[in-house]
Parts: structure tokens; C-alpha cells; sequence
């Protein structure tokens, strides 16, 4: 198996050998073999590559030679491992035009591939075999959503297919491949013709960022089958970024952008964006719940018409507590919990969810139906559906308040900012890309750092005298600085004050990129530091609406859609 990087390599080619092709597209759990070998700026396909080249894995393995990264992986593979029989490494220089120059050139390179590879591997190629490869575009017909931007990974392109109600069709520099070969081209026995066709169809597709005139790309977003779109891009890559700004402001469908460093670390952040997106997207919930109490399975309408009463509960996960709300089929609260996650979301979710039950004096077969939220949502069994906190928030901040715009979420390892509209529907969020930085997990690395509870830091910050800016954007950084201030003898409200600035700079930055309309309102428990709340305040000039409930939005908005449903 001959493994590839890019859409202009040609596969085809590998037929002739009585070979087959497949895209590298796993991503990597670690990058330990790669940064053995290689600088770690790399990006992180790049990365992947190495991993897979010199874990054995890509023994015969085909580059082209997009971009400085694919030389430099290259450049390590062929040092770094012995070629023989079973192993074949090349790069295949790829050229930047269509003209017939660069045609006849990618024709030479062509031969040259072929004649490299038959070489190394000790076989003959066949044309017939080659030209019987080919097989004729189809046009795409239907409504889909758009992957654009960089390769993107299987998992991830996994993520966005099982979220997404419409067909996802892949429009990355690896998908999207298209060759039209004449038919004259596909019957001749000349080699030198046929070469020629098969560069001319490989650099008549519409082209990948890399190209120096990218402007048919522009047809990608003028489809008007296209209803939404997942933008990858990838840490160090500088290709896509000036396509992603320009998409921002033409494109007239829902735009997700997502970045990745093509590995499994950040996953689940990566799943709950999406997840968001496609909830936006497609924003009608049909669901209907099947309730059984006792030996009789009935709808919420037949429960109703038979006179029982109809609770419902939403639960959310997240990282440092879980949150249940039980609400009635007024939409009343009746019963509400919050404990810490500990050790297990579905441990935890059903402890939550029993001393909510015990607190309504209910039993859970008198809960019609439950919705779960929050990072841990995937691994509690008693919820009857799921829905992401970025909608749930949405969801239950229009409850609380319907004149709210803009949601603040600072949770225990992400901030959000959400914007919706006059009916509680998403229409815009940005989350923090990784980094827990100005989250509610980096106040308590602070408060531990001073020495100080939280209830103390969440006032002390408010009677500051001196202006301290903490400057690190890493939490293990910041800590190191808290530390140093300490030995400087500051002030500890000072650095606390510090401390709430900068995590209301990291909120302001997501607020600007959601186009945050008045009012405000800002959710999770760390809306009950008063510091951090008038920080956010100041940097933003406008009031936050608080509300007592705020640490429940996420599971009040899980147990509204648990009402929603029949």
C-alpha cells in the first residue's frame, strides 16, 4: 500500500504497478518519534507523517512538495530510515501554475515517478492497467455541509459526519479530487501523450491554496447547494488563514472555523464546537421519548391526557461539577443540585440527579425525560439525549432573562461567548482554543498559588491599589508569576486584580470575535466572583446581568429541551 499526502499526487500512476493508494489521514495520539527527530514547530500533519513513516507504517510513502513542511518531513524520513525492497520514499515536485510549461514539467515528473518507483521496487509498469484506474467525475447533487481549509483528519472528519443531519462532502487539500481525462488520452499506447493528459488533468482541478492563482477556489463557496461550512486550519500552517478571512466576510452560509494540530489531544473540545454548529444549523429538535412507568410505555401527550404529572430534568457534566435541574411540564424549576464531578461523569451524574429527585421528593420513573449536557455527556447512560452546553447555555440564559444577547460561560476548563437571538437560538459562539488560561481551573491555580480560598479571592481583587498586569497567556506561566510577585512583597489584591484583568482580556477577545450585542449576561460559577465579573465589566463597558442561577444555565437549558420533546 502506497500512502499519500495530497490530491495532485497520482494514484493512478500506482495502478500500472498493480498497486493501490491510500490517504494518510489518522491522527496521531503523541508526536514521541517526531520530536526525537525533528523540530517541534512542525506542523502537526507533518508530525503525523514522521510518526507513521518511522513506526512503519507508511513504508512506501509518496510526498508532494506543497509546502516547507512536506520537505522537511522528506528531508527526516529519508535520513532517518534505510530504503530496500519494501520501502520507497519520494517527493514529487509539484508546480505552482497550470501553464503549458508547468504542464510539460509535471509530465517529466510523472516518467520520473514511475521510472523511480519500478526501479526501487524491482517491477514493470502496465498503461493499460494505469489508464483502466481512471474513472470519470461525478457531480455532486443535494444540499451538504463543506469541509474546507486543511487536510483533516479521519477522526475528525468522524466528528463532523456524525453530527451533521446533511451529507458532509470534503473540500480540503486532500478531497475534492477530480480528474477529467479524455478519452483519447485513456486509449492511446503512447506514454508520452498519455503523461501529458494525466499532468493537465491533475493541475486543472480546482486548486488547493498553494497554487499561486487559488481564485477558482471561490466556485466552493458560490455552490448553492452548500449550507454550511467546518473551516480546518492547522497550528503553523499559513496557507488557509487568508482564504478563512476572506469566507468570513463573503460567505453568506454558517461558518464554523476550527483548529487542530492534527492530533487526538484536545478531541473533545474539538467535538463540542462541532456539535454546536451543526445544533445551530439545524436548529428543529423532532425527537419523540418513550416514558415507562411501570408495565405501560406512553408519549408526553398521553401521559398529559391521562392526568400525570410530566417532570423532566437536564443534566450537565463539566469538568469541576455536576448540575441537574428538574423542571415541570410549566416549565417551573422544582428541584435543583450541584456537586463536584469527582472521579466519573456517569458516577456523578446519577448521584446528582438522586439527590435532585430526593430533594422534589419524585423517584426517577417519575422523570418523563432527560437531556445531558456538558463535556462528560457522552458517558452518562441516563440521559434519554444530548445536546452541547453551548446550546443548552443559550437555552437557559433566554429562561432566566429573554432580553439577553450575549452569554459569558466561564466553566472549569473552557470560556465561551455565545450570541443569540430574540428567541434563544444560537447565532454566533467562540470557545478557547485549549489552553484553560482564564478559566475557572487557572483561578483556583491562583487561589492555591496566594494561599487563599476562592470565596476570599473572588472580593479581595475588587480593593486594589497598584495595577498589576499578569502578562503570561499559559497557566503554568501565570503561576510562576503569581509566585514571583509574592517574593516582589505585592500586594495580594493587587495580583488578584491582576489576575481578574487578564481573564477579562481573554473574555473580551471571544466577545469580539461573536459580534456581541447588548445585554449581557454571564453564566457558570465563576459569575459569582465579584472581581472577575467587574474586570469583565470594565473591559467591555457594560453591566453583566448576574443571574442566582447562573452556575444551573447549562442543565436548566438541557431540561428545557427535555420538556421540548413529545
Amino acid at each position: 500500500m502506497i500512502c499519500t499526502v495530497c490530491k495532485y499526487t497520482p494514484t493512478e500512476l500506482f495502478a500500472g504497478f498493480g498497486q493501490s493508494c491510500q490517504t494518510l489521514e489518522h491522527m496521531a495520539n503523541d508526536f514521541d518519534l517526531s520530536d526525537s527527530v525533528a523540530h517541534v514547530n512542525l506542523c502537526g500533519f507533518g508530525k503525523t507523517v514522521i510518526q507513521n513513516a518511522l513506526a512503519g507504517d507508511a513504508n512506501q510513502l509518496v510526498l508532494v512538495n506543497c509546502c516547507d513542511t512536506m520537505r522537511r518531513v522528506y528531508e527526516v524520513v529519508r535520513d532517518c530510515r534505510e530504503e530496500d525492497g519494501n520501502s520507497f520514499t519520494y517527493l514529487m515536485d509539484l508546480p505552482h501554475s497550470c501553464g503549458p510549461c508547468q504542464v510539460d514539467a509535471l509530465a517529466r515528473e510523472l516518467i520520473k515517478l514511475k521510472d523511480s518507483y519500478a526501479k526501487q521496487m524491482g517491477c514493470a509498469f502496465s498503461l493499460s492497467a494505469c489508464q483502466a484506474a481512471f474513472q470519470r467525475p461525478k457531480p455532486w447533487e443535494g444540499a451538504y455541509v463543506g469541509v474546507l481549509g486543511v487536510r483533516v483528519g479521519a477522526e475528525l472528519r468522524a466528528m463532523i459526519e456524525d453530527a451533521f443531519q446533511l451529507p458532509i462532502r470534503n473540500l480540503t487539500c486532500t478531497g475534492n479530487r477530480m480528474l477529467d481525462m479524455p478519452a483519447e488520452a485513456l486509449a492511446t499506447s503512447d506514454e508520452e501523450t498519455f503523461f501529458r493528459a494525466y499532468a493537465q488533468a491533475l493541475l486543472a482541478q480546482i486548486p488547493c491554496r498553494r497554487m499561486n492563482d487559488p481564485h477558482a477556489r471561490r466556485a466552493l463557496f458560490e455552490d448553492p447547494n452548500l449550507k454550511g461550512v467546518v473551516y480546518h486550519c492547522m497550528k503553523f500552517c499559513d496557507f488557509y488563514g487568508p482564504e478563512y478571512a476572506l469566507a468570513a466576510k463573503e460567505l453568506h452560509v454558517p461558518m464554523l472555523r476550527i483548529e487542530s494540530d492534527f492530533s487526538l489531544q484536545s478531541a473533545e473540545q474539538l467535538r463540542t464546537r462541532i456539535e454546536a454548529f451543526a445544533e445551530t444549523l439545524h436548529s428543529s429538535r423532532t425527537h419523540t421519548t418513550k416514558h415507562i412507568q411501570g408495565d405501560t410505555s406512553m408519549t408526553k401527550g398521553e401521559m398529559a391526557k391521562s392526568g400525570r404529572p410530566i417532570y423532566v430534568a437536564g443534566i450537565d457534566s463539566g469538568s469541576t461539577s455536576t448540575d441537574v435541574v428538574i423542571l415541570n411540564d410549566a416549565g417551573d424549576i422544582v428541584a435543583t443540585q450541584i456537586i463536584p464531578t469527582g472521579g466519573g461523569a456517569k458516577k456523578s451524574a446519577e448521584a446528582c440527579l438522586a439527590a435532585a429527585l430526593e430533594q422534589a421528593g419524585m423517584r426517577r420513573e417519575d422523570v418523563f425525560n432527560v437531556v445531558t449536557t456538558g463535556y462528560g455527556r457522552a458517558y452518562i447512560t441516563e440521559g434519554d439525549d444530548s445536546v452541547t452546553e453551548i446550546t443548552c447555555h443559550a437555552k437557559g440564559a433566554h429562561y432566566l432573562n429573554p432580553r439577553v444577547r450575549t452569554i459569558i460561560d466561564i466553566g472549569g476548563q473552557d470560556n465561551k461567548a455565545i450570541r443569540i437571538d430574540d428567541a434563544g437560538n444560537v447565532v454566533n459562539f467562540a470557545m478557547n482554543d485549549k489552553c484553560a488560561a482564564g478559566t475557572g481551573r487557572f483561578l483556583e491555580m491562583m487561589a492555591r498559588a496566594l494561599q487563599i480560598s476562592l470565596d476570599d479571592m473572588s472580593v479581595m481583587g475588587l480593593e486594589w491599589n497598584e495595577d498589576i498586569t499578569i502578562s503570561s497567556m499559559c497557566s503554568v506561566f501565570a503561576e510562576s508569576e503569581v509566585v514571583s510577585l509574592v517574593a516582589q512583597s505585592k500586594a495580594v489584591p493587587d495580583i488578584v486584580h491582576g489576575l481578574n484583568n487578564s481573564v477579562a482580556s481573554k473574555i473580551s477577545s471571544l466577545v469580539r470575535r461573536v459580534g456581541a450585542e447588548e445585554s449581557f449576561m454571564m453564566t457558570g460559577g465563576v459569575a459569582q466572583n465579584a472581581g472577575v465579573v467587574d474586570a469583565i465589566e470594565r473591559k467591555l463597558q457594560t453591566k453583566l446581568y448576574i443571574s442566582d442561577k447562573a452556575q444551573l444555565c447549562g442543565a436548566l437549558g438541557a431540561a428545557l429541551f427535555a420538556l421540548e420533546q413529545e
